[in-house]
């Protein structure tokens, strides 16, 4: 079984890149300044931002190779593992790491506030690429950062590491909105195999067999993390993919009430509800009438 090495706290990080610890919960590091390591799998305990300043592409977060190149933000959240493969071949990492422990945040604003980095759950296709002057943002970010733990610890440190932790990741998320844009074509080429894999799904057997198509289950057949792809829909067409799903189930549901005889109990089923009368309960809301009104109204026109 492949080795893995633990960062639980960041510390052990440190260690493991020669670099002194200022700050038991922080760490800001020039990956250049580390000795050469081999390639190895690793554990993060803590959360980890890491801007890559070489081309390669052997990183590996589950059997996938992230989408990266020089100058790319690469996302780790607590209790992930990602994997450099090793080759038994001795390498010199380039870059630079920022490094926390979720301890870091107890007490701030910023804590009930990560949830809405959404971006640390992408998958490993969906790093952030930099433009030359976002870059140089990321670098202001991680200067400031070093800064107050090069000085002395006073009153002021921890709430200025994480203000400019909180600024940081703010300017990430502009970025992302901003790669959500310039990747539109390949967006909008997603959105629409999403399209197609609804249309598919609800004209086969399977909402009979697995249910309604759930967020997680459409992203992974688009091979997404379900936060890329809930974050992308949102983007591409103003609903959540939850709701997205379920304007499909409406008009996949209209379509059927039209044009067939099936009671709406039994439409109900063939769509993938358990309880028809969830599915009631949900076209009322959509359309403004029951299943069996839109039925009546439609036949009357």
């Amino acid at each position: 079984m492949e080795d893995i090495i633990r960062f639980e706290t960041v510390n052990q990080y440190n260690a493991f890149n020669q670099q002194e610890t200022l700050h038991p919960l922080v760490t800001v590091i020039d990956l250049s300044t580390a000795s050469p390591r081999k390639k190895t799998s690793q554990y993060m305990g803590c959360y980890g931002i890491f801007l890559k300043d070489v081309v390669c592409g052997d990183l590996r977060y589950g059997k996938e190779y992230y989408d990266y190149q020089e100058g790319t933000l690469v996302f780790m959240s607590p209790g992930q593992v990602f994997t450099v493969e090793n080759d038994g071949e001795l390498y010199q990492p380039k870059g630079h790491a920022l490094v926390f422990h979720p301890d870091l945040l107890l007490g701030t604003s910023l804590n009930g506030k990560m949830y809405e980095f959404s971006f640390f759950g992408y998958q490993v296709n969906e790093a952030l690429h930099l433009s030359q002057r976002e870059r140089q943002i990321v670098m202001d970010c991680f200067g400031k950062i070093k800064y107050e733990l090069e000085h002395a610890i006073d009153k002021h440190s921890r709430k200025l590491i994480v203000a400019n932790l909180e600024l940081f990741l703010d300017y990430c998320t502009r970025f992302y909105d901003r790669q959500f844009i310039t990747r539109d074509t390949i967006h909008r080429g997603i959105l629409a195999k999403f399209e197609t894999l609804l249309s598919s799904y609800f004209s086969s057997e399977k909402p009979q067999t697995i249910g309604l198509p759930s967020v997680s289950y459409c992203a992974e057949e688009l091979n997404l993390s379900a936060k890329y792809f809930g974050d992308l829909i949102k983007k591409e067409t103003g609903q959540t993919a939850q709701e997205y799903i379920q304007m499909k189930v409406i008009e996949a549901a209209k379509e059927r009430i039209f044009s067939s005889d099936k009671t709406v109990n039994e439409i109900a089923f063939e769509l993938g509800f358990k309880y028809p009368q969830h599915f009631s309960r949900l076209f009322k809301q959509r359309i403004g009438q029951t299943p069996n009104e839109y039925r009546i109204l439609s036949n009357l026109n």
